[in-house]
């Protein structure tokens, strides 16, 4: 590291020597260098790069204080060390034959990381935590535009554009469900041989199912390469007949109307309940439909079992009954996640009615998985973008309404039984409830505890402060922003610097987010962390259209200034607009331009756009129906605070 950063690197040191161990035993073959150097470069375009004994990171995935870092921040350091050692066999000691494999190296060191680190730290339940972040790889290949996981590349634009979400998350949650599919033993055989076969030698995908499908015995590229060679992913819907039958029947998911029309080999586990306890049956959904009988006394029947297929499911009235009466509590995290999830999406895509979905998350007020509440949160974030200015009131209502009872029962306080996901969990929950729900007691209780963490920093648990900073610029005038901007220039930590820096794009005032849009220009910040900081003002709701006057005003500069990913990056906060004039104007802007962002990039940006636009102009008025037939005005549940 730069001098007087040795304190921060033991717990990148320690996953790194478990991760290296771990996967020694896993391959079942010896790390290929002599040393590995871990080196912390503080201004880095990349996250981190894999050069075979000497890997480059960011400071902020490499660098963390044990003792004041969050739980999701010292994740984040585990998951890209472990990611980046991963590399040393998928990327290093077999490289792929040429760009269009990307994700033999990035899908396979995302997938690897996981097992890594919830090996080292199982009481994180990573694999949990992951079904939540695969839900970026869903939004975007629910897209027209989207692409598959491999595809022909021939420019450099083209292989950069594919360092995105469907070449890692899509590319892990495939090989995941391959996974358990067919068995961790036989996937991780076949693995093995796949390595040993091309070791310092180049392979391609069909290779890597050559391996697979020895040690398995099983037709791997009929099963998989409509996964990796055809875009987007399948919508399983499942119903019940009078006969006691669930039908099975896929379709291409798609946010808009009319996609392509495509079909997968689905590998579909069931959970079949009946009065003597569960059943799991596995089914290999091959056509467009398919018939499982269930027995007579059946109670409910989940689909995707284990949460680990990546499609998403649409329940029939009856079956999504019976699954809510028998209680969610006897689903595990991961399957009440993707049932939120599949709920919320298909809502999007105008097949589940927005009230349906709002009445839905009033069941969650027992809910204590952070992941889960991920999921919500952002649903109610989404909502905010499309809401009138008239009705904000009335939304940040039902947020209290629904964020408040957990607020209560998780309390302010770290308790003894508490571990990192609920004390994460915490700061989570009341981070929307002083932001989201704009709760005037939760934003005053913010106050004072901030205050006395500024006086003893071990007064309050770490976790909880993102939160309160949050909290506090969201409300904040310009006494708050100049100490918050002091704050992130003196920083002890690279998490405590980024921490501060991404609140100047929280605040509400014009001339505040102005500062902080001029700052990506002057210098003051980091041309690693600028592009990233524009497009927080972009989908900061009270500074989209100040963010875009400003990207338009200065793209020359912008477009010089900052690296094509960063660039790409940037560019990304127009998804948030929700507005039909806002869309008009950036379709004109790129038009005229004739931007390229390389890929599809641009394509997914712009169809994103769409989506919002016209969800919100589909269901805005349905939206305030939902508020005013429920009562949610400004005087609901403002909540008391629990000391």
């Amino acid at each position: 590291t730069v001098p007087g950063k040795t304190r921060l690197t033991s717990f990148g040191q320690d996953i790194a020597a478990a991760s290296l161990h771990f996967f020694e035993r896993y391959y079942d073959i010896p790390y290929p260098g002599d040393k590995l150097d871990l080196l912390a470069i503080p201004d880095f375009a990349s996250g981190a790069m894999e050069n075979l004994g000497a890997i480059t990171f960011r400071e902020t995935a490499l660098l963390v204080d044990q003792r004041t870092g969050t739980h999701g921040e010292l994740q984040r350091v585990a998951d890209v060390v472990a990611h980046e050692n991963a590399h040393m066999w998928f990327g290093d000691l077999v490289t792929m034959s040429w760009w269009n494999g990307l994700w033999l190296n990035e899908a396979f060191a995302t997938f690897m990381e996981m097992l890594a680190v919830d090996a080292w730290k199982p009481e994180w339940k990573r694999w949990d935590a992951f079904g939540a972040s695969r839900g970026a790889a869903f939004a975007v290949d629910g897209l027209h535009s989207t692409r598959p996981i491999e595809f022909p590349v021939r420019a450099p634009k083209d292989a950069e554009a594919m360092f995105d979400v469907l070449t890692y998350e899509k590319g892990a949650s495939v090989l995941r469900m391959l996974e358990q599919h067919i068995g961790p033993t036989v996937f991780r055989d076949g693995v093995r041989d796949y390595l040993r076969t091309h070791a310092y030698g180049n392979a391609d995908t069909n290779d890597l199912w050559v391996s697979i499908g020895k040690t398995s015995n099983q037709a791997v590229p009929d099963l998989m390469n409509g996964w990796i060679f055809q875009p987007g992913y399948p919508l399983v819907t499942a119903e019940l007949t009078k006969e006691c039958e669930v039908v099975l029947s896929q379709q291409r998911f798609s946010y808009l109307p009319d996609p392509p029309p495509a079909s997968w080999q689905v590998p579909v586990q069931l959970r079949v309940q009946t009065g003597a306890g569960g059943e799991i049956r596995r089914v290999l959904l091959t056509g467009t439909r398919l018939n499982v009988s269930c027995p007579p006394d059946t109670q409910f029947i989940l689909v995707n079992e284990g949460g680990h297929g990546f499609y998403r499911v649409r329940y029939g009235p009856t079956l999504l009954k019976h699954v809510l009466e028998a209680g969610l509590e006897k689903l595990a995290p991961i399957e009440r996640l993707n049932l939120v999830n599949d709920a919320w999406a298909t809502t999007i895509a105008g097949l589940m009615p927005l009230s349906d979905y709002l009445d839905l998350t009033g069941r969650f007020a027992l809910e204590r998985d952070k992941n889960v509440w991920a999921v919500l949160i952002d649903s109610f974030a989404f909502l905010h973008r499309i809401i009138e200015p008239a009705d904000r009131a009335g939304l940040e209502s039902f947020v209290r309404s629904r964020v408040g009872e957990a607020v209560a029962a998780v309390g302010w306080t770290t308790g003894p039984e508490d571990n990192d996901l609920m004390r994460q969990l915490r700061g989570e929950l009341i981070g929307a409830l002083g932001r989201l729900g704009n709760d005037q007691a939760t934003q005053a209780r913010a106050t004072e505890l901030y205050a006395m963490a500024r006086k003893d920093p071990a007064a309050i648990d770490p976790n909880l402060l993102p939160a309160l900073v949050s909290i506090l610029a969201f409300i904040g005038d310009a006494a708050r922003y100049e100490d918050f901007r002091a704050r992130f220039k003196a920083a002890a930590t690279p998490q405590e610097e980024r921490r501060y820096l991404f609140s100047l794009a929280m605040f509400q005032q014009h001339n505040l987010l102005g500062r902080t849009l001029d700052m990506t220009l002057n210098g003051e910040i980091r041309l690693q962390d600028a592009p990233f900081m524009v497009s927080a003002v972009m989908n900061n709701v009270y500074g989209r259209e100040q963010g875009w006057r400003f990207v338009k005003m200065n793209w020359d500069l912008l477009d010089r200034r900052f690296p094509k990913q960063g660039l790409r990056r940037m560019c990304g906060g127009i998804t948030g607009f929700c507005k039909p004039e806002l869309e008009r104007d950036v379709r004109e802007f790129f038009q005229a331009r004739q931007v390229d962002l390389g890929g599809k990039t641009l394509e997914q940006y712009l169809e994103q756009l769409r989506i919002g636009v016209s969800f919100a102009e589909r269901s805005r008025r349905d939206l305030q129906e939902f508020l005013r037939r429920n009562q949610y005005s400004p005087e609901v549940a403002q909540t008391s605070v629990p000391g």
